[in-house]
């Protein structure tokens, strides 16, 4: 009997390591071709690690909560024949970071980084924040520390720490100039050195339920109190009238279903008119880096979606000003299904540059919606309601009922204004307004 090595699958370009959630399968049991080993987990989206081969489960290497690399081992599989399964895997999936470290000679620019000291091994445990192997690598070489890497202002998805801010800074404190630059990243270590304020005591009765967060609500709770803290928001509203949006799809909508075999929404149409006034108003499609602006050449729209748990994510449509209406209603259907049956992929959740979240689909008539880093801006829509309004008509004004909605939009005055944001809102209810409710849907 040979022995197969389960290896912890690449999930994309950007993740580097996984949580394992649960083993479904146990030493001993049988497990067939693509049968579930095990539930992993990373930052955003839970996954499961299929079996390749036939065989029986020797033995696990991890137990549950704990994380591991990509391209590390994770099973021992017993299977049919001779031989081991190492050389043949090795050429498919990346070797495990911690078990062959990074070598810096080989990676762009860090010969130009001079090193005054030998490595010191880093605790990364004792930080929050999420950091690459290569970058733990990095740091361990150039003998900075945990608190000093934490203070570094990161430009990568979720203001993560990249290679090349960590190498920037490297450069900037060498060479003698402070990184004077960025006085976020000096706001974050004052606020750093201050005392941290004194939670609120929380009274419990004899009745009360004390419920654990999940992993995935741990993560929200962070990463929006860590956008509140990095951006100052503020919100915009407009009213608009989307009396002929709604009449287009009412009459669209039966034919669509019989031709596409699926339903359009209305989220497609609000995605088309966010890309089209990004479009007109680039500067809403940006992030920041301490004092630089980092224009985005792409359009990723983000759609927020509620999962059964409660749980909220944010699938994001590459390119959404590059697709029609009906590749946009496609991609907004496949995202929200495979969202609500756990089937994400990592690299769909990464990569947005504005978010898009309907706190109309519960009733709601408007929302002020926390930015979702590192963007500068998010937008709600609200529940679309019949009411009288104001016509303006060649035989003077008159009392209509007419389908109104609620945009708002919340976004970074770091860097956009009430002008900006407000000129940009505008837009997409101007889109949505000046519907054409003769349009052929391609």
């Amino acid at each position: 009997m040979a022995q197969y090595e389960l290896l912890l699958p690449k999930m994309g370009e950007s993740v580097a390591e996984a949580t394992i959630i649960k083993w479904t399968k146990q030493p001993g049991d049988l497990i067939k071709l693509d049968d579930t080993v095990l539930e992993i987990a990373t930052d955003k989206v839970d996954s499961e690690v299929p079996s390749p081969v036939e065989g029986k489960l020797v033995k696990q290497l991890f137990n549950a909560d704990d994380v591991v690399q990509v391209g590390a081992v994770i099973a021992i599989i017993e299977i049919e024949g001779n031989g081991s399964n190492q050389e043949e895997q090795s050429t498919q999936i990346p070797v495990n970071a911690e078990s062959e470290p990074v070598k810096t000679e080989d990676i762009p620019g860090v010969d130009q980084i001079q090193t005054t000291a030998a490595p010191v091994v880093q605790d990364f445990k004792s930080s929050e924040r999420f950091y690459s192997p290569l970058v733990k690598n990095i740091a361990s070489q150039e003998n900075i520390s945990v608190a000093e890497l934490d203070q570094i202002k990161g430009s990568g998805a979720e203001g993560r720490l990249t290679k090349d801010d960590l190498l920037n800074y490297i450069k900037s404190k060498n060479g003698g100039s402070a990184p004077q630059a960025a006085p976020a990243q000096q706001a974050v270590s004052k606020q750093a050195e201050a005392p941290k304020a004194t939670p609120a005591t929380v009274s419990v009765s004899g009745g009360d339920e004390i419920i654990e967060m999940d992993r995935m609500r741990k993560l929200i709770a962070d990463h929006m109190v860590m956008s509140k803290q990095t951006s100052p928001h503020v919100t915009s509203f407009v009213e608009a009238d989307v009396t002929n949006m709604v009449l287009w799809r009412n009459k669209v909508k039966k034919t669509f279903e019989q031709r596409e075999n699926e339903k359009i929404t209305f989220t497609p149409i609000f995605i088309e008119a966010v890309a089209k006034a990004i479009k007109d108003f680039p500067m809403i499609n940006v992030s920041v880096n301490g004092t630089q602006i980092i224009k985005k050449k792409d359009i990723n729209i983000g759609m927020a979606a509620a999962l059964p748990s409660g749980n909220l994510i944010v699938p994001v449509i590459k390119n959404a000003d590059q697709l029609n209406l009906l590749g946009l209603t496609k991609a907004v259907n496949d995202l929200a299904s495979r969202s609500r049956a756990s089937k994400l992929k990592p690299d769909e959740t990464q990569g947005g540059t504005f978010t898009l979240t309907n706190v109309g689909s519960f009733g709601n008539v408007m929302g002020t919606p926390i930015i979702n880093q590192p963007q500068v801006a998010i937008m709600a829509v609200g529940s679309i309601k019949k009411k009288p309004a104001v016509l303006e008509t060649e035989y003077g004004d008159v009392i209509a009922v007419r389908h109104m909605m609620f945009l708002s939009l919340s976004y970074d005055h770091r860097v956009v204004d009430g002008s900006l944001g407000g000129s940009f809102l505008r837009r997409v209810a101007d889109y949505l307004e000046n519907w054409d409710i003769n349009r052929e849907i391609n």
